[in-house]
């Protein structure tokens, strides 16, 4: 190998050094914030008569927030268990497209699928969408789906055991968390124009139709606004037929 072959080949290692630190950070950071939400979970759960193991075992099992929050209130209310799967069927209904989105990354054989649509939450698929190169893609998802759901179902058992001293863990807003920190994920996406429209339109589509429909339905509302990141016709004729 010639002396440019191995500057090549550092300059390569380096790169990817750099972007596993950074993978590696900004899920550190995100398992912080999930960390919270699930003491949160678990707090509310108890204080509302829920026993622990049942809503630890939840996170194992469910590994969905939206819906084990969504379960944890109707549950409480004395709503019939069909109704709580039913809404958590209807909450949950994004993932289709998020397999179409990220299966690739799942791998190929029928186990690595298996476990890795149970690793399908938004932030995992937010990372692995975030990046271009399928390798880079794969690791992301994994890492950050793994490093998630290991963090998801213990944080929700300390909160339950830390509950009686909370009180009513809803005033903190400590549900503002996990949002906080996903934007914070997708914010340098929106530079790019087809995306920003996306997003601006499913936004304003969420918060429009919130009032009017039931839980869950204005998330898939909003994904219609998908169609818009699309790129225009002169957005085509002016980068020489690559997006803007």
């Amino acid at each position: 190998m010639g002396s440019a072959g191995r500057t090549d080949a550092r300059a390569q290692r380096t790169s990817d050094a750099q972007w596993r630190a950074a993978l590696h950070r900004n899920v550190f950071w995100l398992c912080s914030a999930l960390a919270i939400v699930g003491a949160s979970l678990g707090a509310i759960a108890v204080t509302q008569g829920v026993p622990i193991w049942l809503v630890t075992l939840m996170g194992v099992v469910v590994f969905a927030g939206g819906s084990e929050f969504m379960a944890i209130g109707l549950m409480t209310a004395g709503a019939a268990p069909a109704t709580a799967v039913l809404g958590g069927l209807m909450l949950n209904a994004r993932h289709l497209p998020f397999g179409f989105a990220v299966g690739e990354a799942t791998g190929s054989r029928w186990w690595s699928r298996m476990i890795g649509a149970h690793l399908m939450i938004d932030e995992a698929v937010a990372f692995a969408l975030a990046e271009q190169e399928p390798q880079r893609r794969r690791r992301a998802y994994w890492t950050s789906g793994a490093a998630l759901f290991c963090t998801w179902a213990p944080s929700i058992f300390v909160g339950g055991l830390l509950g009686q001293w909370v009180g009513d863990p809803e005033v903190l807003g400590l549900d503002a968390a996990l949002p906080a920190a996903l934007f914070a994920l997708i914010t340098p996406s929106l530079r790019d124009n087809p995306t920003l429209r996306a997003v601006a339109l499913g936004a304003v589509l969420a918060v429009a139709t919130t009032p009017v429909l039931p839980e869950g339905l204005p998330i898939l509302v909003a994904v219609l606004a998908v169609a818009l990141a699309l790129p225009l016709p002169w957005e085509r004729d002016r980068n020489g037929g690559v997006p803007a």
